[in-house]
């Protein structure tokens, strides 16, 4: 069995992780570690960049929870107000195409960003949350995005899963179990790395149907 990381492991793998994260500038990022518990603080330049440190930070074995302390302090003067933000923010969903943006509906209030209504799946709804990070002038979002689907009984979403992972990552998930009930899917069994763990995901997100993904995989060098 593999022995747990220490604290100052966890910190060094962190502080590893953002500075190979190409959307991260980690030399902003202080990074603290207590009992699997990660802190992030420091100032960095936009909402997308705020995310992936924390999703930096997510990726490293041994870490339990993150809070993330980042401050934004978004770069020169004449910041956009949330009229403007507002239409940059629809321009850049229109722009999408992978989005159904006229089922996605936003309200913005002091730069935060709220997500309404309605797209095909998982993989939409993370997809418009990445699109909306990356507007300059976002402080903060709420994803209350819903994932609408047609009625499929578990064993019709089961075999879409296994379709979509025999075509994306059937080498991946040679030894995952997948277990649906109603919308949600769990996993469970080995896998070897972080980047299995996400091709595996990904596709998950992109079957029609599959709302909630709860992942128990567990990784084995």
């Amino acid at each position: 069995m593999q022995a747990h990381k220490s604290d100052n492991q966890i910190q060094r793998d962190v502080l590893e992780e953002l500075r190979v994260d190409p959307r991260v500038v980690e030399t902003e990022v202080g990074v603290t570690v207590a009992h699997g518990v990660v802190t992030l603080t420091g100032t960095l330049s936009s909402w997308s960049m705020k995310m992936a440190a924390q999703e930096a930070a997510h990726r490293v074995e041994g870490v339990l929870d993150v809070a993330n302390d980042l401050e934004l302090q978004l770069p020169g003067l004449g910041a956009p107000n949330d009229t403007e933000l507002a239409e940059h923010v629809r321009r850049a969903l229109m722009e999408d195409l992978e989005l159904p943006a006229r089922r996605i509906h936003t309200t913005i209030s002091r730069g935060m960003v709220t997500l309404a209504g309605e797209v095909d799946s998982a993989g939409q709804r993370d997809e418009a949350a990445r699109t909306v990070r990356r507007v300059r002038g976002v402080t903060g979002m709420s994803n209350r995005l819903k994932v609408s689907a047609p009625e499929l009984g578990a064993e019709e979403i089961q075999t879409a899963i296994a379709s979509a992972l025999q075509r994306q990552a059937q080498r991946e998930a040679e030894h995952v179990q997948i277990k649906v009930r109603d919308r949600s899917v769990t996993l469970t069994g080995t896998i070897h790395s972080w980047s299995e763990r996400r091709a595996i995901i990904g596709t998950l997100r992109g079957v029609r149907g599959v709302d909630v993904i709860i992942d128990e995989l567990h990784i084995v060098s």
